[in-house]
């Protein structure tokens, strides 16, 4: 069927991004290596989208944060206290752009699906300790790449 505007891509390179998660590492986080892990899935440097999976052991503490953009999380399996409520396998979340809260606890081992329009910045009482945003995410998973290829080396 014909249609009576064009609707062809302006830009022919643009093509779907496949992901095949189940073959990526986990990499393990900088504050807390052995019960907190992640697959970067994709990063949006136009738009500062960010989609990663998260796998936290049971007992892993997120620290205190804000979110500087919009997010949404889908809880795949396990429970997390995020402050007075608890999501559990199948929840989703939609965090408001400006969100602050305090810790996210792991109450049992737990895989997410986190996707962020931005930056979260992460604080404790004596100020900002870190962020984590679509250019963090790059540097990590090439810090995690040389790794790996040094120790094949």
């Amino acid at each position: 069927m014909a249609l009576p505007q064009d609707i062809s891509p302006f830009n022919s390179q643009l093509m779907d991004t496949l992901v095949n998660s189940s073959e990526m590492d986990w990499i393990p986080s900088a504050d807390d290596p052995k019960r907190s892990f992640m697959k970067i899935l994709w990063t949006g440097s136009e738009s500062g989208t960010w989609a990663v999976l998260l796998r936290w052991k049971k007992g892993y503490v997120a620290p205190a944060h804000k979110h500087l953009t919009a997010s949404h999380t889908f809880i795949l399996k396990g429970k997390l206290q995020v402050r007075t409520g608890i999501l559990k396998t199948g929840d989703y979340v939609y965090e408001a752009n400006g969100m602050v809260h305090g810790a996210t606890t792991a109450l049992e081992d737990t895989d997410y699906l986190f996707i962020c329009n931005g930056p979260v910045l992460f604080f404790n009482e004596d100020g900002f300790t870190s962020y984590l945003g679509w250019e963090e995410l790059l540097r990590i998973q090439a810090a995690h790449d040389a790794k790996k290829k040094s120790a094949a080396a």
